[in-house]
């Protein structure tokens, strides 16, 4: 049985617990995550598989709404919320369906079926479209990320280089006295650069080859850091600058 992928996003314990054990009653949910807020949300999507989210509105920090605004690929969407008002705005957002708190298995099987309706509908047209009729998508050149319960615009092009602490990354921006810390995996900060000429010339560190000055004794400079690059990465690094070395 085809599974989606979900996230439930409420502040309120109960909420949630309620959310999480209706989700679990219907076969074709998988949880994902469960999460309190939309900054734990984001932080879900940045590196895991997410269909559909169960996003509750009011809380605090950040309104549900306000969060997919931020999104550029938003999955399915269902509100679930104790308030009548956000109706409008909520399907100016394109979401499944709205539900309102406390709510019933019943209504929650009818929504969430209605979004496996709508992600099998999407997958269908994807799978018959022939690929050569699919026009190109504009490359994005910039993300989100989340620095102290705040969303944050980083510009790809302004990069410098990233840094990897453990589960944190530093991102160097040009003309920033202070790298941007962030709770992300070098993996998934990678896969967002992947098309800009970015290169991982290090299990720690990811250049910005545009941004390289001159490299000495497997050592990148750039402004006035300089970046160690592995013996692994050495050869590929020399390859996509274009460099052979004399024999």
């Amino acid at each position: 049985m085809e599974k989606l992928h979900c996230i439930v996003v409420d502040d309120e314990n109960m909420g949630r617990k309620l959310l999480e054990e209706n989700v679990r009653q219907l076969p074709f949910l998988h949880l994902v995550a469960s999460c309190k807020n939309a900054f734990e949300a984001m932080e879900v999507l940045q590196t895991q598989t997410v269909d559909l989210i169960f996003l509750d509105i009011q809380m605090p920090g950040m309104l549900g709404t306000q969060f997919l605004q931020t999104l550029k690929e938003k999955p399915l969407t269902i509100l679930v919320t104790a308030y009548d008002h956000y109706a409008v705005e909520s399907y100016e957002l394109d979401v499944v369906d709205y539900l309102m708190k406390p709510v019933s298995i019943e209504r929650f099987s009818l929504a969430a079926h209605k979004a496996l309706e709508l992600f099998q509908s999407k997958k269908s047209k994807l799978e018959t479209s022939p690929k050569a009729a699919s026009p190109e998508l504009p490359q994005e050149d910039f993300f989100f990320v989340n620095v102290e319960y705040a969303l944050v615009r980083i510009s790809i092009p302004q990069i410098t280089h990233i840094e990897g602490l453990k589960d944190y990354v530093k991102i160097y921006l040009e003309g920033e006295k202070r790298p941007i810390l962030t709770k992300l995996t070098m993996k998934s900060i990678e896969a967002k650069v992947a098309n800009h000429q970015f290169m991982r010339v290090h299990k720690s560190f990811i250049v910005n080859m545009r941004k390289i000055e001159s490299i000495k004794q497997q050592r990148i400079k750039i402004g006035t850091f300089e970046i160690p690059v592995s013996d692994s990465h050495a050869s590929e690094l020399m390859e996509k600058l274009n460099f052979t070395r004399p024999s």
